[in-house]
């Protein structure tokens, strides 16, 4: 007779197998139209492609040629990773600060970080575009402030809570070695933060690589991300060019799976190494 553990697993199982199959479909139909013809996809979009829809990367260097894919790609790069590692650098920093300082004006300020992460975006985002323009924030250096601005609460929120279960033994040893502030924070306590680090950076990453709105409320078209680049496939009348869409939409997603593929394994060692220190 089967115990109830295992099958509570073999239930635990299928339900892990039909939520990677929910989020696999999704991004295969992506995958396969973007080598079929426009006008298949609208007939037959779940089907793969045949010898008569097939149409090779013909897609793909439309969609390159029109969007003027390399350019956004560019764009978005530089203004994810800027923002990222700006993002990164200021919250650890500040969760650091919180955690140790234990003052009022401290808790105030960590208090500010986590209403901010309930204040929706579309309450502020168009006295904040406004404002933008006012401080010349409205090019692809300044848009990393607004990301910081953003993306702030839930980063030194995460910070905070594993800025907690450092001990506080490990810096007073390297006080005592002779480390200044700075010393401290970067020699010992930022390796130790590094697996949130990590994570911090990959849950940013995709939110300012996918983002469309605030990038075209601050830039617009003269500075085009990857997502607004896409958008400009969409013709008058409402005609879209479907296979061309798919393809770029298919080169917008690679670098973030390969991103997250690539720290995955840095963020599991790094929760494997902790619980063994531990």
């Amino acid at each position: 007779m089967i115990s109830t553990k295992k099958t509570g697993n073999y239930a635990l199982t299928l339900l892990l197998i039909l939520l990677v199959i929910v989020f696999l479909v999704p991004i295969a139909v992506v995958f396969i139209n973007s080598f079929k013809s426009k006008f298949s996809i609208n007939q037959t979009p779940f089907l793969p492609p045949t010898t008569d829809t097939f149409v090779g990367i013909e897609n793909y260097t439309s969609g390159i040629r029109d969007t003027g894919f390399p350019m956004a790609f560019f764009w978005s790069l530089f203004i994810t990773t800027l923002s990222v590692i700006t993002i990164v650098v200021f919250t650890s920093m500040t969760a650091w600060y919180i955690v140790r300082s234990k003052s009022r004006f401290a808790n105030f300020i960590y208090y500010l970080f986590v209403f901010s992460m309930i204040v929706p975006f579309q309450m502020v985002m168009f006295t904040m575009s406004k404002i933008a323009n006012v401080l010349g924030l409205d090019n692809p250096l300044g848009i990393v402030v607004l990301y910081l601005g953003f993306g702030s609460g839930l980063s030194v929120f995460l910070f905070v809570g594993f800025v907690k279960s450092v001990p506080r033994a490990v810096e007073e040893a390297a006080v005592i070695d002779g480390c200044n502030p700075f010393q401290l924070f970067w020699k010992i306590v930022f390796k130790i933060l590094r697996p949130t680090a990590i994570t911090v950076a990959v849950l940013n990453a995709m939110w300012i690589w996918n983002d469309y709105l605030l990038p075209y409320l601050v830039i617009g078209s003269e500075y085009k991300t990857i997502p607004i680049a896409i958008q400009y496939l969409k013709g008058g009348y409402g005609s879209v060019d479907m296979g061309a869409m798919m393809a770029m939409l298919v080169l917008a997603i690679l670098p973030v799976v390969v991103f997250y593929l690539f720290c995955q394994k840095y963020i599991i060692k790094g929760v494997a190494a902790g619980a063994v220190k531990g």
